[in-house]
């Protein structure tokens, strides 16, 4: 610890510019699927545990759709639409009958959801680790001490424009507008004549392809594997609860956030620490809300 520490600071100039630039385009992924966790839980009130799950298959599916020669466009237009009608489906079958009921149920069945996905994946493609090869060139700097695969920069590109789309959809279509409605005032959202129930359907499934559209992300720049999943959940709760519902560029902020945290804890700590960093932030955050909470019921007295 204390040797990659004066290593940090010694080199700081140049390996703060690698440090800074994977946990860039790590947040960036993180931040799809987060944004869609904070959808359905503000529209819908469920709280997906099988979110991170819902990115594994996205990857997989991107990674089948590679070894058939598909182009990385093409994968990316073909497993968002494929998670939409998977996310739909789920929720005809299992969330519109756990809207209504307490909190619990709904963390149980997206928790037995979540070992579904996980053992049906694993049936299907094995329990290897998988990720996509895209033979793209690698730039390097400072005598190969900061290197930047040009398949991240593509990535983070996609994930921009998906971002900026998102933001467009949510703010100038009717179905973004009755999604926001109804995250507001449901019952209002009904007097006026919306759909709650096609609203909830569309949310669920629309956040079924944004974890569709990060799972082909990670498939590129990192490694996919069956029992992943939990690790992006993680994730996802911790951004979404320090960001918020619904804030888009909250979301993206506590995913940067939160991905240079973590690249950070790795560099400093080692790789196998990486994953404790968003648990940290949660709890942290979660601890603070508390504090802010209790103030407020003083103030109140």
């Amino acid at each position: 610890m204390w040797d990659n520490l004066q290593l940090l600071f010694v080199w700081a100039p140049i390996i703060n510019v690698q440090v800074i630039l994977d946990g860039i385009f790590v947040g960036a992924v993180f931040a799809l699927s987060a944004y869609g966790l904070a959808l359905v839980w503000g529209v819908m009130n469920i709280k997906n545990l099988a979110q991170g799950d819902f990115v594994i298959m996205g990857g997989y599916l991107a990674f089948a759709l590679h070894q058939l020669h598909v182009p990385l466009v093409l994968i990316l237009l073909i497993v968002m639409p494929l998670m939409f009608i998977f996310g739909w489906i789920i929720y005809v079958v299992m969330i519109r009958r756990i809207i209504d009921q307490d909190m619990f149920v709904s963390l149980l069945a997206t928790f037995g959801l979540s070992l579904l996905l996980q053992q049906v994946i694993n049936l299907i493609f094995g329990p290897e680790v998988q990720t996509i090869d895209m033979e793209m060139p690698v730039y390097d700097a400072f005598d190969n001490m900061v290197t930047v695969p040009s398949s991240k920069i593509v990535t983070l590109g996609l994930a921009a424009v998906i971002a900026v789309a998102v933001v467009l959809f949510m703010k100038r279509s009717r179905a973004g507008q009755a999604i926001r409605a109804t995250a507001q005032d449901p019952r209002a959202a009904r007097v006026l004549g919306i759909d709650i129930d096609r609203v909830y359907a569309f949310t669920f499934a629309f956040n079924a392809a944004l974890c569709g559209a990060a799972g082909v992300l990670v498939s590129i720049i990192w490694v996919i594997q069956p029992f992943y999943g939990i690790t992006y959940s993680v994730r996802s709760f911790a951004i979404v609860t320090a960001a918020g519902l619904g804030n888009l560029p909250a979301v993206i902020g506590a995913g940067f956030g939160i991905g240079l945290f973590e690249k950070y804890t790795g560099a400093i700590l080692g790789t196998a620490y990486e994953v404790a960093a968003p648990v940290t932030i949660l709890l942290l955050v979660l601890i603070y809300r508390q504090i802010q909470m209790r103030r407020d019921r003083q103030v109140v007295r």
